[in-house]
């Protein structure tokens, strides 16, 4: 049955980007291509990716510094009501209404597949908070920024289903049970 899963790295204290939307912290850290919930064998569950406009900016300033074709081949949504480019050859919508109806097209585009909540943080929350939002995978690294962008800025209750270790980061996989109350 397909999911919907937030998918990502956070810092130990929650951040997943610094102030100024680095990450740099991240790629200093060593992780097994092959290891638990590596990126690969997760990406081959993913029919349909959506993410906001700041994660969007940072992946196209990204391919654009290093020369790298857009890294997707599966239609993505961004949540946003600005304009931006679109990578030539990649399936890029643009969406500015509520996570809800976009989760309807997002479904139907994953085609059974899973759909992934690339991130920010307060998109996944609304995910979440929709009733949308079936699971999150985590991989903690150990680092500390004390600011930043946040990982999940909502009040949510969690059930942990599987915890493993990937070289630096602890992983952890949970089931989103809903709004803390």
């Amino acid at each position: 049955m397909a999911r919907t899963i937030y998918y990502t790295a956070t810092t130990l204290d929650g951040f997943l980007a610094d102030e100024e939307d680095s990450l740099a912290w991240l790629f200093k850290q060593p992780i097994d291509d092959d290891g638990p919930h590596n990126y690969n064998d997760f990406i081959k569950d993913v029919g349909a990716l959506v993410m906001g406009a700041t994660t969007y900016q940072w992946l196209l300033d990204h391919s654009n510094s290093t020369g790298e074709a857009w890294g997707y081949t599966m239609p993505t949504w961004v949540m946003t009501h600005r304009t931006f480019e679109v990578p030539e050859g990649a399936d890029v919508r643009f969406a500015a209404d509520d996570v809800v109806r976009v989760h309807a097209e997002l479904t139907e585009a994953a085609a059974g597949k899973d759909v992934w909540v690339v991130g920010g943080g307060d998109l996944a929350g609304q995910f979440a908070e929709a009733g949308l939002l079936d699971e999150m995978v985590v991989a903690i690294a150990p680092v500390t920024l004390g600011a930043g962008r946040p990982l999940l800025p909502r009040r949510l209750d969690l059930e942990l289903l599987e915890t493993d270790r990937n070289r630096a980061f602890i992983t952890a996989r949970y089931r989103v049970v809903g709004p803390l109350r």
